[in-house]
């Protein structure tokens, strides 16, 4: 169902995969938008238990979209280290496929956007943490992303420094 990748010794580790994921602050979400034309929007995320999770308003051009056809991408960049001398770039970064959803549960909403706070937040308590999403809650989407398939992939210039 999703394409094999061409230069197999690029190709990062689910394991490495997940780390990218669970380090990185921010990446794309690609959906299909009005007109056939593809979007891309820059998003904050967090990812936990192979699900990738987002806030939004509760309308616009994103949601639309995910209404419209559930598949997306999300594409998170790791590494993008610019070797001038090697008209190149060292690069590392990871693209998730699968199906977004909007969290109608109040539950599951509260605990995705919990688990987000604490992301961005780490230091925060859970009181001030409580406090700012009962500010927020009234106008707060939460979307899910169920990863049906994740794969990445680094500069071979990466690869090779592996080597021993």
């Amino acid at each position: 169902m999703f394409r094999e990748i061409r230069r197999k010794r690029q190709l990062l580790s689910l394991k490495d995969c997940a780390a990218i994921l669970e380090r990185g602050t921010s990446g794309v979400l690609a959906l299909s938008g009005d007109n056939g034309y593809p979007y891309a929007v820059p998003l904050s995320y967090v990812y936990e238990q192979g699900k990738l999770y987002f806030h939004s308003a509760k309308s616009g051009h994103k949601l639309d979209a995910i209404r419209r056809c559930a598949k997306a991408s999300f594409c998170v960049i790791d590494q993008d280290q610019i070797v001038p001398r090697e008209y190149t770039t060292y690069f590392r970064s990871v693209i998730a496929f699968g199906c977004v959803h909007i969290l109608e549960d109040d539950a599951e909403k509260r605990s995705a956007i919990e688990v987000l706070a604490r992301k961005y937040a780490p230091e925060d308590n859970d009181e001030n943490r409580a406090a700012a999403i009962d500010r927020e809650w009234k106008p707060l989407c939460m979307l899910e992303m169920t990863v049906e398939h994740l794969s990445g992939k680094e500069a071979i210039e990466l690869v090779k420094l592996k080597k021993p």
